[in-house]
């Protein structure tokens, strides 16, 4: 009975997704609607449907590849018979879950990397955005392989141990690490992770840095790390980020964005991302996402010993990676709804960064910037609001733009 409970989640999960992505689609049309009028123009216009189209077929496509495998696997319990097929060459508990997840990661890397490989030189490359070399793709491709093993593949090892060694405690160590990681991550993924893909060099002296201290200053934000990141020679997108905690913030801005908008459209894009700080989003946001995993944690360690479950996927020795499988498709339901409460709180958090930059008379340059941005990536600003409402963790441009009206 579990095994088809877990068939039927599965399967009622996917046509839930292509429905909603059905809606998207209904909404597009030739015509510019009025409301993207003075935003689009009609030639831009064409361009953005094109690119939501090609990526619409290529999303229905891929997916559904992804859906078919996974419902045969888990039809004909293959993740089971893997389970075994291992278990009759390695006895170490800790090395049948490497081996299962290595395989597992292998085969789906080796799927998917032709539908990477072709949205990136393809799609990407059609509508002008690609700027990676074939060398440059195959490199990230290595490096992510070699983190994947070493970070997740030590991240893993350790929660394996806990899970097998301190039985009813075991998820309290498993939060301990996994606290400890994101910690570590937020203060220092700009430091040690970006170097591997993307130079970065601090901002140089001018207009546009004394204007970002300036504000800075100006809004009692301490900010001394200001740097930029090369990323025009992978994509012509540009965005910025900010990272850190505590005294140690660093903003990094991606070259395009230096190159597409102008000094005060760029301080208004970072009062925006000092907004989420000074409101304490940031903070609350890491804090919700501890106190989420411990609780995801502590449901997982009755997941793990489970035999039901183990035979639901086809073997009869209860493990850490098949329970982790059949939580990670039990929970779906579950994290759909955490995911609509968490995409509400971040969609009113953005409302509120907003209108700090607004507090600062940046309102009108907020939005060029942020029309120039979703324009030159040819945004859908028109999607379903069902998709609004299930997917999107920030407001579309359109409702930025009243609301930050109806501010001024």
């Amino acid at each position: 009975m579990l095994h088809y409970i877990i068939i039927a989640i599965f399967v009622l999960d996917f046509i839930w997704e292509q429905y909603l992505a059905h809606r998207n689609r209904k909404r597009m049309s030739p015509h510019i609607p009025d409301v993207l009028k003075g935003i689009y123009n009609e030639e831009k216009y064409a361009r953005q449907q094109a690119y939501q189209k090609e990526y619409s077929r290529f999303g229905l496509l891929s997916s559904s590849v992804s859906f078919v495998l996974i419902l045969l696997v888990l039809v004909f319990r293959l993740f089971g018979w893997l389970d075994g097929e291992i278990r009759e060459h390695i006895v170490f508990p800790l090395l049948v879950t490497l081996c299962f997840v290595g395989v597992l990661y292998t085969i789906n890397e080796l799927i998917y990397l032709p539908f990477s490989y072709y949205a990136t030189f393809t799609i990407e490359n059609k509508f002008g955005f690609n700027k990676s070399t074939k060398k440059t793709y195959w490199s990230d491709q290595l490096k992510s392989l070699l983190l994947a093993i070493l970070l997740g593949g030590g991240i893993l090892s350790l929660l394996v141990w806990f899970y097998n060694d301190f039985e009813n405690t075991a998820w309290l160590y498993a939060w301990a690490l996994v606290t400890a990681f994101s910690l570590f991550m937020n203060l220092f993924y700009s430091n040690l992770i970006v170097p591997l893909f993307n130079k970065q060099t601090p901002l140089e002296e001018g207009d546009l840095r004394n204007a970002i201290e300036q504000f800075a200053q100006k809004t009692g934000f301490n900010l001394t790390d200001i740097y930029v990141m090369d990323a025009s020679k992978r994509t012509t997108k540009a965005n910025a980020y900010f990272t850190g905690l505590g005294k140690k913030k660093r903003i990094v801005l991606f070259d395009t964005l230096i190159n597409d908008l102008d000094t005060d459209e760029i301080v208004a894009v970072l009062a925006h991302e000092i907004g989420h700080y000074k409101k304490k989003h940031t903070l609350q946001s890491l804090i919700t996402s501890i106190i989420y995993m411990g609780v995801l944690l502590y449901i997982l360690s009755y997941f793990i010993g489970s035999r039901q479950l183990a035979t639901a996927l086809g073997s009869d020795i209860p493990s850490f990676h098949l329970g982790i499988i059949a939580f990670s498709i039990l929970f779906t339901p579950i994290s759909l709804v955490l995911g609509l409460i968490t995409n509400v709180i971040s969609r009113k958090n953005e409302y509120q960064a907003d209108a700090f930059a607004a507090k600062y008379g940046l309102a009108d340059s907020l939005v060029s910037g942020l029309k120039k941005l979703s324009t030159k990536s040819l945004s859908n600003l028109n999607p379903d609001p069902w998709n609004v409402f299930v997917y999107y963790s920030h407001p579309t441009l359109l409702q930025r733009m009243k609301k930050l009206k109806e501010i001024k």
